[in-house]
């Protein structure tokens, strides 16, 4: 078995290239260099166009975005001042107004508020129609459910209040044991009974409504 030396001895030198062969090599480089130089010029001259209106579309999206998020942002905070104050002046008119001028929660809370202050019960009515979020417009539906309920035969009552009979909504607990109450003042028990049942024996039925379930049991 060859030592280590002896194989070290069997390797081949490197070849060592010569000045002719480096100038060679030195040449080669500056024709490939002359060479993509010319290409790059001949591209340029033939798409220079292209390539402008290109860097002039990206800088008009970029400045069109800074724009954009700089009028959002200022909307944003025209929208929490007209808001702030609306609520320290206890102004119902003008929360009115900016759940008009606004979207999504923020217009269904400032129209709910404004309900608040002058109990104007159209605009419950509104927003349990047109409401933007599920929340506040179920929550106007209990509301009105509430003040016109008397007004309703039990079975009109549930009837008005199905679109809550969905655990969907974050007042379905609530509604069934509205809609139980109202069948346990019309007179019908058994049918009271049969929503008071299936509240006691839900888990994720809230502790409050699960107890009043059973005290009307």
């Amino acid at each position: 078995m060859a030592s280590i030396l002896e194989r070290k001895k069997d390797l081949k030198k490197p070849v060592q290239k010569t000045y002719a062969e480096y100038a060679q090599d030195a040449l080669y480089r500056e024709v490939w260099e002359d060479v993509n130089n010319e290409k790059t010029e001949q591209f340029l001259k033939k798409y220079w166009r292209y390539i402008v209106a290109a860097a002039m579309g990206l800088m008009i999206v970029v400045c069109a975005i800074q724009i954009g998020v700089r009028m959002y942002n200022s909307s944003r905070m025209a929208t929490a001042t007209v808001y702030e104050t609306a609520v320290e002046n206890v102004d119902a008119n003008a929360l009115a107004n900016l759940a008009k001028d606004t979207s999504g929660a923020t217009s269904d809370l400032a129209l709910f508020q404004a309900y608040m202050i002058d109990k104007d019960v159209n605009k419950l009515e509104t927003l349990a129609e047109h409401g933007h979020t599920r929340d506040f417009k179920d929550l106007a539906r209990l509301h009105l459910a509430t003040i016109n309920g008397d007004k309703m035969e039990a079975a009109e009552f549930e009837k008005y209040m199905a679109d809550m009979n969905t655990k969907k909504s974050p007042f379905f607990y609530s509604s069934r044991l509205m809609v139980a109450q109202k069948y346990l003042a019309s007179g019908d028990k058994e049918k009271a009974d049969k929503i008071l049942d299936a509240i006691i024996s839900d888990k994720n039925a809230p502790a409050s409504i699960s107890a009043t379930a059973q005290t009307l049991r």
